[in-house]
């Protein structure tokens, strides 16, 4: 039985391996500084327990593809798609829990 030998992925090839320290800031009480304070974090890259699987049409996928290689390109962040989703969902969940009917979620479900 031939054994294949695990090679590393162009993200894995590509990713930063050092933090970049961004300046601070000066201090401005904006509501949308406050509200990604409070944001829950999202899983990142972990073993995961749990699976789900969406489908999704073309044009979303590219979609996807198309941002998931702007954060690569444009902010140096090499994520997979697994992790870009979670963050998206992360971010509908929390402006759901903070607005309720007024979030989002709602509006957009509800329009069609």
């Amino acid at each position: 039985m031939p054994r294949r030998v695990s090679m590393p992925t162009a993200d894995d090839l590509f990713r930063p391996t050092a933090v970049h320290a961004v300046p601070d800031a000066p201090e401005t009480a904006e509501p949308a500084e406050a509200e990604s304070a409070t944001l829950p974090k999202p899983s990142g890259r972990i073993r995961h327990d749990e699976k789900m699987t969406v489908y999704v049409t073309s044009d979303e996928l590219i979609h996807i593809e198309q941002a998931r290689l702007a954060l690569r390109s444009g902010h140096g962040l090499a994520v997979d798609r697994g992790r870009l989703v979670r963050e998206a969902v992360a971010l509908v969940l929390a402006d759901f829990d903070a607005h309720g009917d007024d979030s989002v979620l709602v509006r957009r479900l509800t329009e069609g």
